[in-house]
C-alpha cells in the first residue's frame, strides 16, 4: 500500500477542482469535507503533496509537539521562498529553526514591544484622520496602506522619506503579486518572452532587495541606538557570537513583512466588518475606550475576531519527514499535515453557537493553548503575535475614538482568498462619521455611537 494510498479519506474530485475549490471557496469547501469526512480528511492540490486536514484538538496537540526532525513546516511552507527568501524563520527547520527562532525572540518581549507603541500610535492617528467621512468607503485598502506603513517605521526602522515611500511602493508590489495564483504554482512561476507577472515580480524583489540592503549596510555602519527591530536584530548574536548576515536579516524582515501587513490589516478588517454588524458589542466597546480604563473588553474582540475570522486558515503545514501516528493514524513520509484554524474555531463541540460573534466568550475562559490557533502552536507559533495583536488594540481605539462606525453595505461579508490569507471580499465597506468622545475626566456620562443593524 503506498503513502498516498494509506492516508484518511477526503473529497475524491480531480486535484484541479478541489484546487479551484480551495482557491475560490475555501470555506465552504472545507466545511463541506468536514460534514462528511469527520475532524480528518485528505485535500489534493495542484503542484503540492497531498495535505490531511486536522481540527480535532488531541490531533492538533501531537502535530504542535511532535519532535522537529519528524515534522517539517519549512518544507512545508516552500511556497513563499520566492518573497520571503530562504533563511526566513518559515521556511527553517530542525535545530537552524530554533537557533534562528532563539535570536529574533528577545525583539518581540512585551517591553520591547510597548517602546514601539508610540509610534504605532501616532502613525495610526495620523493615518485614520485622512480617511473620507460620510460615504461608504472600504477600510481594508486603507487598513492595508497603514499596517504597511507601521511596519516600515517599527520594523525596518525608516524614517517619512523618499526611501520609505519608494520601499513601500515596491513591496505593496510584491505582496500584491503574493496573492495571485501564480505566486504559489510553480508551474506559472516564470516569465515567457521577458514578459508576464512573473518578471514584473522578480524586477520588483530585486530593487527592493538593493534599497532593503543599502538601509542594512547603512545602519551597520551608523552605530547609533534605535529601538526599532532592524535594530534588534543587528544586536543579536549567534551561539558562536556572530552576528545575522545580511541575507538573514534580510529574509528576516521580509517575512515580518508578509506576516504582520495582511494579515494585520485583514484582520482589523474583519473587526470592523463585524463591529458594524453587532451593535450590542460595538457599543460597549466604545464605552470602554472612551472611559480609558482598561482594555479587556478590546482584548476579548480582539480574541473573537481572531476565532471567528482567522485570516490564515491552515496553521503552518507540516510536512512529514519522518513515519509519525497522530491520532491514531499512520503516516510515511510524504504529505504534509495542516492544523485548520477555521474549523477548530467553529466546532460547536469547542465553541457553543460557533458562529455568533460574542467577545464575551473570552472574558469568561482564556483562549485555549489547542482550541484558538490563529497564531498557529507549539514551538512554531507566529513570533510577531504580540507586535500584532498591540497594533490591532492601537489602530481600533484610534478608529472607535475619531468616529462612529456604520456599515457600508447591507448584509455579512463573504471571504476572498489572498494567496495564504482570506480577507473580506469588499474589502469592509464602512461609513464613518466624526464624534467627540467623552472621556471619564468629564462630569456627563459616557455616551456610547448608536449603530444601526445591517
Amino acid at each position: 500500500m503506498t503513502a498516498s494510498s494509506a492516508l484518511p479519506p477526503g473529497p475524491r474530485q480531480p486535484a484541479v477542482l478541489q484546487t479551484i475549490a480551495w482557491w475560490t471557496r475555501s470555506v465552504p469547501f472545507m466545511e463541506r469535507a468536514r460534514a462528511r469526512f469527520g475532524k480528518r480528511f485528505t485535500i489534493r492540490l495542484l503542484a503540492g503533496p497531498p495535505f490531511v486536514v486536522h481540527s480535532e484538538p488531541e490531533h492538533l496537540k501531537e502535530i504542535f509537539s511532535a519532535p522537529p526532525d519528524v515534522l517539517h513546516p519549512g518544507e512545508g511552507a516552500a511556497i513563499l521562498e520566492p518573497v520571503v527568501g530562504k533563511k526566513s524563520l518559515i521556511l527553517l527547520d530542525e535545530s537552524e529553526h530554533l537557533e534562528q527562532r532563539k535570536l529574533m525572540l528577545p525583539a518581540f518581549h512585551g517591553e520591547k514591544m510597548q517602546r514601539l507603541s508610540g509610534l504605532m500610535a501616532d502613525v495610526a492617528e495620523r493615518a485614520v484622520a485622512s480617511w473620507p467621512r460620510g460615504e461608504p468607503s472600504a477600510l481594508h485598502p486603507r487598513l492595508q496602506g497603514l499596517t504597511m506603513e507601521i511596519i516600515l517605521r517599527a520594523v525596518f526602522g525608516l524614517d517619512p522619506g523618499r526611501r520609505l515611500d519608494q520601499l513601500r511602493d515596491l513591496l505593496t508590489g510584491i505582496l500584491e503579486f503574493s496573492t495571485k495564483p501564480a505566486s504559489v504554482m510553480p508551474v506559472l512561476q516564470r516569465g515567457y518572452f521577458g514578459r508576464g507577472p512573473w518578471v514584473r515580480f522578480a524586477e520588483m524583489r530585486e530593487e527592493a532587495d538593493r534599497l532593503v540592503y543599502e538601509l542594512i549596510d547603512e545602519r551597520r555602519d551608523g552605530g547609533e541606538e534605535r529601538d526599532d527591530v532592524l535594530a534588534m536584530f543587528l544586536a543579536a548574536r549567534h551561539e558562536d557570537g556572530s552576528p545575522m548576515t545580511d541575507t538573514e536579516l534580510r529574509d528576516e524582515l521580509m517575512t515580518l513583512l508578509t506576516a504582520g501587513h495582511e494579515t494585520t490589516a485583514s484582520e482589523l478588517a474583519w473587526a470592523f466588518e463585524r463591529l458594524v454588524r453587532e451593535p450590542r458589542v460595538l457599543d460597549r466597546l466604545v464605552a470602554e475606550v472612551d472611559a480609558d480604563d482598561g482594555d479587556d473588553y478590546l482584548t476579548a474582540t480582539i480574541q473573537e475576531t481572531l476565532r471567528r475570522r482567522p485570516v490564515l486558515p491552515n496553521a503552518e503545514p507540516r510536512l512529514v519527514n519522518k513515519p509519525v501516528e497522530i491520532g491514531g493514524w499512520h503516516y510515511e513520509p510524504g504529505p504534509c499535515l495542516i492544523a485548520n484554524a477555521y474549523l477548530v474555531h467553529h466546532d460547536p463541540d469547542i465553541y457553543p453557537d460557533p458562529y455568533a460573534f460574542r467577545p464575551e466568550r473570552f472574558l469568561e475562559e482564556a483562549p485555549g493553548t489547542y482550541t484558538w490557533i490563529p497564531f498557529g502552536g507549539g514551538r512554531r507559533r507566529c513570533i510577531g503575535a504580540s507586535f500584532a495583536t498591540l497594533e490591532m488594540k492601537i489602530v481600533m481605539r484610534a478608529v472607535l475614538s475619531a468616529y462612529t462606525i456604520e456599515a457600508g453595505t447591507s448584509g455579512p461579508e463573504l471571504t476572498r482568498r489572498r494567496s495564504i490569507t482570506v480577507s473580506p471580499r469588499l474589502g469592509a465597506p464602512v461609513v464613518l462619521r466624526e464624534r467627540n468622545p467623552v472621556r471619564a475626566t468629564d462630569t456627563s456620562e459616557p455616551k456610547p455611537a448608536a449603530v444601526p443593524s445591517a
